[in-house]
């Protein structure tokens, strides 16, 4: 490896089912752990805090009772950004000198407080929260709990390990969003996931390869009884489903496509590789699909970043009324040094 390798950590863990609090204090566990075995950054998965609503794809949206009562209690263990559980969070990160990336369910505490966002939030060794990424398009029943995210939240962050930056599980089959991030030059890609197929393994190598970058897909572990322990209401949505709900599966890929780590099956625990970023800038003598590989006189990518607020409130001088408006017309005309 050369100097300017570092150590990167995959979590596969379980959440404390729908317990911010305790999530939180979970998570900062980890981040404790991973850097005192060396990594400098850490990626947990998607919806981690208090945990990804599974139930979406058991509960049919025609039992409107029981959705509304789920849907206002992952409300309530959600997270505010800026709020309490990332102060927490960062505070974790700046103990242990590392970069931190993790999944939460984010509440829109600058408009009404009653969406949430599927949200990747980004912090830096310092403690400093760098950024947030709000999933942009949620998967089939995942569109009943979660708001298409703002694009303005979409970023690659210019690091002292290099550029990072990611997309949360399926947005990561949406070619142009990917190559919107190869644009920007990302070189360690976060994918962090509720997927845990073997398609999305043949997903994670291939955007390692195309994408010409060092790839982290990490999932949680899930069990059926994770579930039905906190929501005994659910046992008949989950009949003869598998102990496992959720298997994991995480895995970390090289500029080759190459795994490093992984997969990690039915379990908790903590993968780790080596970035080299030297083997990121020699993959890219044959193939550099926002370089030499592209054809921007054919091809041409627009990103729109503005941000999209609900609501916007205007504050200023009121309008003239007509007398006010006329009297300054005159005002106009009787002034020489006023050209019309």
């Amino acid at each position: 490896m050369s100097h300017d390798s570092f150590k990167i950590a995959a979590i596969q863990a379980s959440p404390v089912y729908m317990d911010r609090e305790a999530t939180v204090e979970k998570a900062c566990k980890l981040i404790s752990e991973v850097s005192h075995n060396g990594a400098r950054l850490v990626v947990f998965p998607e919806a981690f805090i208090p945990a990804y609503p599974d139930w979406i794809w058991n509960v049919p949206p025609g039992q409107i009772s029981l959705n509304q009562k789920l849907y206002g209690e992952l409300a309530g263990q959600s997270v505010t950004i800026p709020g309490p559980a990332v102060d927490i969070l960062c505070n974790a990160a700046m103990d242990a000198g590392i970069y931190v990336v993790i999944g939460v369910n984010e509440r829109n505490v600058d408009a009404s407080g009653g969406t949430l966002y599927n949200t990747l939030v980004y912090i830096g060794p310092q403690g400093d929260l760098l950024g947030r990424h709000q999933k942009l398009v949620p998967t089939a029943p995942e569109r009943t709990i979660w708001a298409y995210g703002d694009p303005s939240t979409l970023e690659v962050y210019d690091t002292d390990l290099g550029k990072i930056g990611g997309l949360i599980c399926h947005e990561n089959y949406m070619p142009l969003v990917r190559y919107s991030l190869y644009g920007r030059g990302v070189q360690v890609y976060l994918a962090p996931t509720y997927d845990e197929s073997e398609a999305w393994h043949s997903t994670l190598r291939h955007i390692g390869r195309e994408g010409r970058v060092f790839a982290i897909g990490c999932c949680m572990v899930l069990r059926r009884e994770d579930i039905l322990s906190h929501s005994p209401q659910l046992e008949a949505f989950y009949a003869g489903t598998d102990e496992w709900i959720n298997c994991g599966n995480s895995m970390i890929t090289d500029p080759n496509g190459d795994i490093l780590a992984g997969p990690l099956s039915k379990e908790e625990g903590i993968l780790y590789a080596e970035v080299d970023l030297e083997m990121l800038q020699g993959t890219k003598w044959n193939l550099d699909v926002a370089g030499h590989y592209a054809r921007p006189d054919a091809f041409h990518l627009t990103v729109d970043k503005t941000p999209i607020p609900i609501l916007s409130i205007r504050e200023g001088t009121p309008a003239l009324n007509d007398t006010e408006a006329n009297n300054e017309k005159v005002s106009f005309k009787e002034n020489p040094d006023v050209m019309e």
